[in-house]
C-alpha cells in the first residue's frame, strides 16, 4: 500500500471536524487534524508491511519439534466498522517442525495485521496462517481475546464484554490432545 498522505488525510480531518460543528482554529483543536492523520498512519502502518520482512529471515533450524507458547502479547487495531479502537490479548503457539521463529517476531507479526482496519475474527486466522507459513511447523494455534470500545462507547454499551476468538491449524485441530495442551498452557 502506498505512504499515507498525510495532508490530504489531515485536510479531510479539518473537514470532518467543521461538519461536526467544531471550530477547527480554537486553541485545542489547532493541530488536531495532522496529529489524527499521523495517528492514523501509524495505527494502519500494517499494510505497508509484510510477515516476511516482518521476520527478516529469523528462522532458526534447531532440530527439534516442542511446542513454543507465546503469551499476552498485546494487540491494538481498529474496528473496520466503525474505525473504534479494539484491545486486548493474543496468545500464539505452534509445534516447531525443526525450525523456530525468533520470538519476538511471533508479537512482530502480530502487530503486522493488528495495524490495519480489522475485525478480530479475520486477524486471529491472519496471525494463525503466517505463522504456519513461516515456521512450517506441525501446527498453530491462537487465542484472542478482545474488548471492542464499539460495542462499548456505543451501541449497546456492554462495559465488561469481551470477546475471544480461536484459530487451530495442523495437529492443533486434528489432535485434540495437542488443543488441550495449548489451551492449557496458554489460557490460564
Amino acid at each position: 500500500m502506498k505512504n499515507v498522505n498525510l495532508e490530504k488525510v489531515s485536510g479531510l480531518v479539518r473537514e470532518l471536524l467543521l461538519e461536526l460543528g467544531e471550530d477547527v482554529e480554537r486553541d485545542g483543536l489547532k493541530g488536531t487534524p495532522m496529529r489524527v492523520a499521523k495517528s492514523l498512519a501509524f495505527l494502519t502502518s500494517g499494510y505497508a508491511n509484510t510477515p516476511r520482512r516482518v521476520l527478516n529471515k529469523a528462522v532458526f533450524d534447531i532440530g527439534l519439534n516442542h511446542m513454543v507458547v507465546l503469551r499476552d502479547i498485546e494487540v491494538y487495531s481498529l474496528c473496520e466498522h466503525h474505525l473504534l479502537p479494539f484491545f486486548g490479548r493474543c496468545h500464539v503457539a505452534y509445534i516447531a517442525q525443526g525450525k523456530v521463529l525468533g520470538v519476538s517476531k511471533l508479537a512482530r507479526i502480530v502487530d503486522c495485521f493488528a495495524r490495519r482496519l480489522q475485525i478480530q475474527e479475520r486477524l486471529t486466522e491472519q496471525i494463525a496462517d503466517a505463522v504456519l507459513e513461516a515456521s512450517g511447523a506441525e501446527g498453530v494455534g491462537v487465542v484472542m481475546e478482545c474488548r471492542h470500545l464499539c460495542m462499548m462507547m456505543r451501541g449497546v454499551e456492554k462495559q465488561n464484554a469481551v470477546m475471544s476468538t480461536s484459530a487451530v491449524l495442523g495437529s492443533f485441530r486434528d489432535d485434540p490432545a495437542v488443543r488441550q495442551e495449548f489451551l492449557k498452557l496458554a489460557v490460564s
